[in-house]
C-alpha cells in the first residue's frame, strides 16, 4: 500500500520513508501540508502520516482539509506530533484524525498502527466490491439469491467447526470465519460469463453444453484475480478467488477445473464444495425435485474420501441439526413473503 508523508523536516522525513519501505509500503514524501494536499488529489494514496507542525499548512489543517473533500474512499490520517497531553489529542481528533503517533516512534508501534489502518480501508473496499460482484451473480439467476445466503451460512457452520477440532488452528480463526462468510457468494460470479441458452436451460447439459458451463470456474477466478491486481490490499479477493475456483474440485482429484487433489485444494474451496451440493441437493431445481435431508447426508457419506475431504464430511455431521435449521429458516422466511399476497392482474382487453 501506498503512504503519503508529509514532513518538512528532512531527517525526520528520511527516517520515516526507510522505516516504512522496510516494513513493505510504497512511500512519497511531501516538503508540507499544501504539498501533501495538491499530492492527494491525484487519488494514489489512502494513507496519510503528517508531521503536525509546518510550514505553509500544517498537519491540522490539512487532516482538516482532508475531512472536507469528497474523496473516492476513506483517507486513514495519523498526525504525528512532538506535542503530548489531551488538549492536543482531542484538537487532533475534531480535525479528524484517526490515530496519533509521538516523537520519537518506535518503529514496531508505527507498523502496529498502520495496520490498523489498512484494516479500516480494506474493510471499505471489502464490503463494497462484494455487495457488488454478488449483485451481479444475482442478476444471472433468479434462485441465487437464497442459494447464497443458505451456502455462505454452511460454510460459516463448517469453518466455525473445524476451528474448534483444533486440526487447523493455524489457518482458522475468527477472521478467516468472517472473511469465509463474506466472500463465499462469490464462489459462482463466473457464471456472469456462461451464455443463458446453457446456464437457463431446464433440463440436462449435454457434454458440450456442461464443457461450457465447467467454465465459470475459470472466468470468475479471472475476474476477481483482475479485481485483486488493482487492489492489492483487499485480502479477501485471493480467498474468493480460490473459492471460485476450486469449489468444483474433487478430493479424489476427479474434479475441474484444473484435477487438484486432496489436501492440495484449497481448504476454503473444500469447505464450500461440502456447502454447494448440500444445497444444490436440497433445493428444488427446473430438473430435480428438492431432496430431503436424508437423502443429501446420503449421497455426502457416500462422497467422502472421493468427492469430499472427509474431514469436512465429519464436519457436516457434527452439524446436522444446524443444517436442517438453516434450510428450514430460509424456507420459512420465504414462504412468509408470499403468505397472503394475492396478485391482482390486468383485466384482458377483447380482441378485435
Amino acid at each position: 500500500m501506498r503512504v503519503l508523508v508529509a514532513e518538512d523536516d528532512t531527517v525526520s522525513a528520511k527516517l520515516l520513508e526507510a522505516t516504512l519501505q522496510e516494513f513493505g509500503y510504497e512511500v512519497t514524501v511531501a516538503q508540507d501540508g499544501r504539498e501533501a494536499l495538491h499530492l492527494l488529489r491525484s487519488g494514489r494514496f489512502r494513507m496519510v502520516i503528517s508531521d503536525w507542525e509546518m510550514p505553509e499548512m500544517s498537519g491540522l489543517e490539512l487532516c482538516r482539509r482532508v475531512r472536507q473533500r469528497r474523496w473516492n474512499g476513506y483517507i486513514y490520517f495519523i498526525l504525528l506530533t512532538s506535542n503530548g497531553g489531551v488538549a492536543n489529542v482531542v484538537e487532533g481528533l475534531d480535525a479528524g484524525a484517526d490515530d496519533f503517533l509521538t516523537k520519537p516512534f518506535h518503529p514496531q508501534e508505527l507498523n502496529m498502527r498502520l495496520a490498523v489502518g489498512r484494516r479500516v480501508i480494506s474493510l471499505e473496499s471489502r464490503d463494497l466490491t462484494i455487495f457488488a460482484l454478488a449483485k451481479l451473480s444475482e442478476s444471472r439467476d433468479t434462485e441465487t439469491g437464497a442459494h447464497l445466503e443458505r451456502i455462505r451460512e454452511y460454510c460459516r457452520l463448517l469453518g466455525e467447526e473445524l476451528g474448534r477440532s483444533g486440526r487447523f488452528c493455524n489457518e482458522i480463526d475468527g477472521d478467516f470465519v468472517e472473511m469465509l462468510y463474506l466472500t463465499t457468494p462469490l464462489h459462482d460470479i463466473g457464471k456472469v460469463g456462461i451464455p443463458d441458452s446453457v446456464l437457463l436451460k431446464p433440463g440436462k447439459l449435454t457434454p458440450e453444453e456442461y464443457s461450457i458451463m465447467k467454465q465459470h470456474t475459470l472466468i470468475g477466478a479471472r475476474t476477481l484475480e483482475a479485481v485483486a491486481h488493482v487492489n492489492p490490499d483487499a485480502e479477501f479477493l485471493i480467498m474468493a478467488r480460490d473459492i471460485a475456483l476450486t469449489h468444483h474440485e474433487r478430493f479424489d482429484g476427479k474434479g475441474y477445473p484444473y484435477g487438484i487433489p486432496g489436501e492440495q485444494i484449497p481448504l476454503t474451496g473444500r469447505i464450500t464444495a461440502l456447502a454447494d451440493v448440500y444445497d444444490a441437493l436440497t433445493s428444488k431445481r427446473v430438473y430435480k425435485p428438492a431432496f430431503s435431508h436424508e437423502e443429501a447426508r446420503k449421497i455426502i457419506l457416500e462422497g467422502r474420501g472421493t468427492q469430499f475431504d472427509p474431514v469436512m464430511v465429519d464436519a457436516f455431521l457434527s452439524l446436522e441439526d444446524d443444517f436442517v435449521l438453516v434450510r428450514e429458516r430460509f424456507d420459512n422466511e420465504a414462504a412468509s413473503r408470499f403468505d397472503g399476497v394475492r396478485v391482482e392482474l390486468p383485466p384482458v382487453a377483447p380482441v378485435a
